[in-house]
């Protein structure tokens, strides 16, 4: 079978001057891609799930999930030392408000700084805008081969990954048995329950990159186990929330979210966006 591989440039990729908070709006890493979809031009697109928001427009569906890499995130530092190590003031730099926050709520001493680009751009970065470091999510940096930069994996009770972080969504038009045929044995069952749990919390948070949020789920055959968390992007509040149990209803997602909203994430999020409103309880796919 032969494949012929597009590249796509979205808006978040050419947009390089502006944090992606400031940015707005949903879909700046996909729209162009799922456009091409629509229009024919292309039959599968492949997405960091981390990116993708979790309406998707219409005549389109996700045919699988791929199994995840590492989804933590990861400190690459400039001579090597940790985190905990660094000073009052040490640059950090990252373009997830996020990483920020989490940062910050753990390390309250740091600066941390917008940096935008490509894995190489961010890497040459720490020498060019005098950083003591980057953070950035593992599955990239291992995907582009620059494991022997990691200075540092940051566990899930420090720094809560992303929603969908390491895992590929492939997404095809409905209606497209042929395609649907090729891709459906590339899905991973365990990696598709879990990141099914995530996205029903960003949905019900009514969440993107412009409020730091998180969810990070394992599934497994005894059960799930989840993490999520809303934070300021100052640092502080911080509020957090966990499940552990045999229930792997997707439904748990959006339960964890109305618990945050109950104690207090729905004034982090209106003090940071004043209109914002959660999101409806549906079913995520």
């Amino acid at each position: 079978m032969q494949v012929d591989l597009r590249t796509i440039k979205t808006k978040g990729d050419k947009i390089l001057d502006a944090p992606l908070a400031t940015i707005g709006g949903k879909g700046l890493f996909t729209k162009e891609i799922e456009d091409a979809l629509l229009e024919g031009t292309t039959d599968l697109a492949v997405h960091s799930l981390k990116d993708l928001p979790t309406e998707l427009p219409a005549g389109l569906t996700l045919a699988a999930i791929m199994e995840r890499e590492d989804p933590r995130d990861v400190f690459i530092s400039r001579d090597g030392r940790a985190l905990d190590e660094l000073g009052p003031g040490a640059r950090i730099g990252t373009s997830s408000l996020r990483r920020r926050a989490f940062l910050l709520n753990r390390y309250p001493g740091l600066d941390v700084i917008s940096i935008r680009g490509n894995v190489d751009t961010r890497l040459r970065k720490i020498e060019t805008e005098n950083l003591a470091g980057i953070m950035l999510a593992a599955a990239g940096i291992i995907r582009m081969g620059f494991a022997d930069r990691i200075t540092a994996f940051l566990e899930p009770d420090t720094m809560i990954p992303a929603i969908g972080q390491g895992a590929l969504a492939l997404e095809i038009r409905e209606g497209d048995p042929v395609t649907r045929a090729i891709v459906d044995e590339l899905n991973h069952a365990g990696t598709a329950e879990a990141v099914r749990i995530e996205r029903a919390f960003l949905q019900r948070m009514g969440g993107g990159c412009q409020v730091p949020m998180a969810a990070h789920c394992i599934a497994d055959r005894d059960g799930i186990q989840v993490v999520a968390a809303v934070a300021h992007p100052d640092g502080n509040p911080v509020v957090r929330t966990s499940y552990s149990g045999p229930d792997r209803d997707p439904g748990i997602g959006s339960r964890l979210a109305d618990e945050l909203i109950g104690r207090g994430a729905d004034e982090i999020l209106k003090s940071v966006l004043p209109d914002w409103e959660p999101g409806p309880v549906v079913d995520i796919i």
